[in-house]
C-alpha cells in the first residue's frame, strides 16, 4: 500500500468504475454526449470502438448508431481528433481546445519537423513549397466542406507528389504528400476527420476544416484535462496519469498541484483523486455485466490494471503492442473476452471463473443479446486482433460460452 491518505482498495475502485464509467445499468446514459462527457475521451483509432463503447453504456442501445452519427457528423457535439499519446480519440466539442493545448501542440511540432526532415532527405521540395500546398489544400477543403484526400488532390494536384521514406533501410517506403500532410494538419488542430465513406465500421474518412477554438495556456489546459479525467477515473497513480496523458512527469505533477489533488493509498502505492473525492463510494445495488469493445476507454484507462484485470489474462486479451481486445466484465473486473462469428453471431468465453456463477453467466448472456440486438449482422473486426478474439471469431470457433 502507498503512504498517501485514506486507503482505497480494489473493491471500492470497482464500485467507482461501475458508476463513473457508466457500466452498471443504473448509470447508463441517455446520449452519446453524456457518455463522452463522463469518460472524457473515447478511443477513435478503430472507428467501430466509438459506437460499441457508446452502445455498452446507453440505456436505449438500439439508438446507438443513429445517435452517435448525429453527434459526430450533424451536430458536431463530438469531435474525432488526435489527442493523448498521439492517438485518435473522440472528445466532447467543448474539450477540443483543451486537448489541443494540453497535448496536441507538442506532438504537432514533432510531426511537422519529422515530415520536413523526411522530405529533405528524399530531395523533395522545401518548407515554403509545403506551406503553399497546405494553404491551397485547406482552401479547397473549406470550399468542399468535406473531402477525401483523393478529392482534395483533384483541386491541389501537388498533394499527389511522392517521396521515398527511410531510403536504404529495411522499412523503406513511399509516402504521398497528402497522407503525411493531412496527418500533420490533424495534430495541429487545423483539420478533423469527417463522415466515413462507408458504414459506422469504416476506417476510410473524409476530412473537414476544424471548427475554430480559442488558444489556451498550456499549463491551464493540462490542469483542466487532468482534473476532468481524474474525476471520472480516480483514484489513479502517477504512473497511470503519465501513461494516459503522454506528458512528462513534471507536467503531471504540476497539474496535480494546480487542481489541489488529494493523495490516497492504493495497493500499488500512492494514488490521487480530485479535491473532495476521498469519501467512500458505494457501488450499484446489483452486480452487473458488460461486453466492452477492443480499445474501450475503461479497459485502456489505467496503466496499472491488476485491480480489474488479472495478469494471467493479458496474453489472451492483448496484442503484442498492448492494445486490448473485446472484453467481458463481471461486477468490475475482466473475466473473459468476446468476438463475432463470420455470420455476425456474438460469442464469448470466460477466462476467470472465480466468483462467476450462474447469475453472472446469465447476465453476460443478456448483455451479449443486447449487443446482438443493435449490431445485428454487421460484422465488426477489431483493427488490432488479439489471440482470444481471433480464436473466437474463427468459422469453427465455439458458439456461446
Amino acid at each position: 500500500m502507498g503512504d498517501g491518505g485514506r486507503y482505497i482498495g480494489a473493491a471500492e475502485r470497482r464500485a467507482r468504475l461501475a458508476l463513473r464509467q457508466r457500466l452498471a445499468p443504473a448509470a447508463w446514459a441517455d446520449s452519446p454526449e453524456e457518455v463522452a462527457a463522463t469518460l472524457v475521451a473515447l478511443h477513435g483509432s478503430d472507428p467501430a470502438t466509438v459506437h460499441l463503447a457508446v452502445g455498452a453504456r446507453l440505456a436505449d442501445a438500439a439508438r446507438t448508431v443513429p445517435q452517435t452519427e448525429r453527434a459526430l457528423y450533424t451536430d458536431r457535439s463530438l469531435v474525432r481528433m488526435h489527442g493523448m499519446r498521439h492517438t485518435v480519440f473522440v472528445f466532447p466539442a467543448d474539450l477540443t481546445a483543451v486537448v489541443h493545448a494540453s497535448t496536441g501542440l507538442t506532438v504537432a511540432g514533432r510531426e511537422r519537423a519529422s515530415l520536413l526532415k523526411d522530405m529533405a532527405k528524399a530531395g523533395a521540395p522545401d518548407a515554403a513549397w509545403l506551406k503553399d500546398v497546405e494553404e491551397s489544400a485547406l482552401a479547397a477543403l473549406a470550399r468542399r466542406g468535406q473531402a477525401t484526400a483523393a478529392e482534395l488532390a483533384e483541386d491541389e494536384p501537388r498533394l499527389r507528389e511522392q517521396f521515398v521514406y527511410a531510403a536504404g533501410k529495411s522499412y523503406q517506403g513511399v509516402h504521398t504528400v497528402s497522407t503525411r500532410l493531412l496527418r500533420v494538419l490533424g495534430v495541429e488542430g487545423k483539420v478533423v476527420r469527417g463522415r466515413p465513406l462507408g458504414s459506422w465500421t469504416s476506417s476510410q474518412f473524409r476530412w473537414a476544416v476544424a471548427p475554430p477554438h480559442p488558444e489556451l495556456d498550456v499549463a491551464e489546459a493540462q490542469s483542466v484535462l487532468l482534473g476532468r479525467w481524474l474525476a471520472a477515473c480516480g483514484p489513479a497513480s502517477e504512473a497511470d496519469l503519465k501513461w494516459w496523458t503522454g506528458w512528462k512527469v513534471t507536467d503531471v505533477r504540476r497539474a496535480l498541484t494546480a487542481i489541489g489533488a488529494q493523495a490516497v493509498s492504493l495497493d500499488e502505492g500512492t494514488g490521487y483523486v480530485v479535491d473532495g473525492d476521498v469519501e467512500p463510494v458505494a457501488g450499484p445495488d446489483r452486480p452487473w455485466a458488460a461486453l466492452l469493445p477492443a480499445l474501450d476507454p475503461t479497459a485502456m484507462g489505467w496503466r496499472e490494471r491488476d485491480w480489474y484485470l488479472a495478469p494471467q489474462l493479458r496474453p489472451s486479451l492483448f496484442d503484442y503492442s498492448g492494445n486490448v481486445g473485446p472484453t467481458v466484465w463481471w461486477n468490475g473486473r475482466v473475466v473473459g473476452g468476446w468476438a463475432q462469428h463470420p455470420d455476425g453471431e456474438i460469442v464469448w468465453r470466460l477466462l476467470d471463473t472465480d466468483g462467476v456463477g450462474r447469475e453472472a453467466e446469465a447476465a453476460i448472456a443478456a448483455e451479449a443479446a443486447r449487443l446482438q440486438g443493435w449490431v445485428g449482422a454487421t460484422k465488426v473486426t477489431p483493427r488490432f486482433r488479439t489471440p482470444l478474439e481471433k480464436e473466437l471469431a474463427a468459422p469453427t470457433g465455439p458458439s456461446g460460452v
